[in-house]
């Protein structure tokens, strides 16, 4: 079946060359690492064991960030190769994995030839491969060489499910080549069960994204007190803002400000290339405003704009409530567990599909909230400033969905 599925890959992609090449053409990044997955790798043979650890895009490669420190960690005499599928994956896997990894490269396509070609040149003992990845010819070229392979983080959605049942025929042997295959609830477990997977080889692992810790002092936190001078400020965080949703935080936080007076806002823009813009925005607020690398505070300021790096994470741990963006545009959200690790709610926009599992637990659990347009931003944020016991409810739950979903890591670092 695996060498009939090949065969229809080959063809159907000789049929679809020219939707493909304009693919190319108009889509930069459709080409990105086109040769490396079709095979062509450069490497220099390891004398040491090689595992690789696979990351489709962006949500797994940060899912398996910290996973992939503490194992190269406990094993530094082994080299670890980082695969991603997409582009934005690869940048990002680039930029976390530079210190930790020994090579971060593109995963290589499904045909049989490109797979031979990724496994002669790397020779690994062991895939690790991040959420539900199912790719017929690599797990079963895997299985002929006695590759170990594991899919850790493991997911089915309902909707995923309904489709996968329908080739259970052909997915079951597949499933059954891996060596253990770690899902993230018991749901998801039982769900690939039911597509065929052998049980004994299922485990449920919980999920790695929660493997997060606020890793800074109480005084690091006073000293950001301090600094900017919160006093009994309520602070507002929006956060990872991208090209338009800095009105839109502005518009929210006016209509605040008519109701809590005492609020302030502390916005951060994604990339530093920004900076300016959204200053030049500010500059037309009607709010008197400050830059933090020039050391303004709250008290002379309504608004702070964070335009220093490294500082998001920690100064989560002085806000009320955070805006998390990406979300009002389209690319994807950013992740809401750095600001619920302090016991903060969150507010995002609709478009989170970098981190929907993780919007779903932290939804299903309120420790965050999910609007449609500005006004939903305005009435959710008004209601926590305003609403005592639904702020406090959803910074108890914010605290411990962590202690329920935590430990993943050490769970699969002891049985891989």
């Amino acid at each position: 079946m695996v060498f009939l599925y090949n065969l229809i890959l080959i063809f159907l992609s000789i049929c679809l060359l020219p939707v493909i090449l304009i693919g190319f053409v108009i889509q930069p990044k459709f080409r990105a690492g086109f040769w490396q997955k079709l095979g062509f790798y450069s490497f220099k043979k390891s004398n040491k064991p090689v595992t690789v650890f696979h990351a489709v895009s962006v949500g797994e490669t940060n899912a398996i960030k910290e996973l992939v420190k503490q194992y190269k960690f406990s094993h530094p005499d082994e080299t670890v190769i980082v695969t991603t599928t997409t582009k934005t994956g690869q940048e990002i896997a680039q930029q976390a994995f530079k210190d930790v990894a020994d090579l971060v490269t593109y995963y290589p396509y499904d045909f049989f030839f490109s797979v031979l070609a990724f496994f002669n040149t790397f020779k690994p003992q062991k895939i690790i491969i991040a959420e539900t990845e199912i790719w017929p010819c690599f797990v079963t070229i895997a299985k002929i060489l006695k590759i170990k392979v594991f899919t850790i983080n493991g997911r089915i959605s309902p909707h995923s499910f309904d489709g996968y049942k329908k080739i259970k025929f052909f997915l079951a042997p597949v499933l059954n080549r891996y060596e253990k295959i770690f899902m993230q609830t018991k749901d998801d477990a039982q769900r690939i069960i039911e597509i065929g997977a052998n049980k004994d080889k299922i485990d449920v692992m919980g999920n790695l994204k929660f493997d997060i810790t606020s890793n800074i002092s109480l005084s690091v936190t006073d000293k950001f007190k301090s600094e900017l001078k919160t006093d009994d400020f309520r602070v507002f965080i929006a956060a990872s803002t991208h090209k338009g949703e800095d009105e839109i935080v502005l518009n929210a936080f006016n209509v605040l400000k008519q109701e809590q007076p005492d609020a302030k806002l502390l916005i951060a823009p994604r990339h530093p290339q920004r900076y300016k813009e959204v200053s030049e925005l500010l500059n037309n607020c009607g709010y008197l405003w400050g830059s933090r690398s020039e050391n303004a505070n709250f008290k002379d300021n309504e608004i702070i704009l964070l335009d220093t790096m490294g500082e998001l994470a920690k100064l989560f741990s002085i806000c009320h409530i955070a805006f998390i963006g990406g979300s009002f545009s389209s690319t994807g959200g950013h992740n809401p567990l750095e600001a619920n690790i302090w016991g903060k709610p969150v507010i995002s926009g609709p478009c989170v599909f970098n981190f929907k599992d993780v919007y779903k637990i932290v939804t299903e659990n309120n420790c965050a909230v999910i609007v449609n347009n500005e006004d939903e931003l305005k009435s959710e944020l008004l209601s926590f400033y305003l609403n005592k016991d639904k702020y406090h409810k959803f910074c108890r739950c914010a605290k411990n969905v962590f202690d329920e979903n935590r430990g993943a890591i050490k769970y699969v670092l002891d049985r891989i």
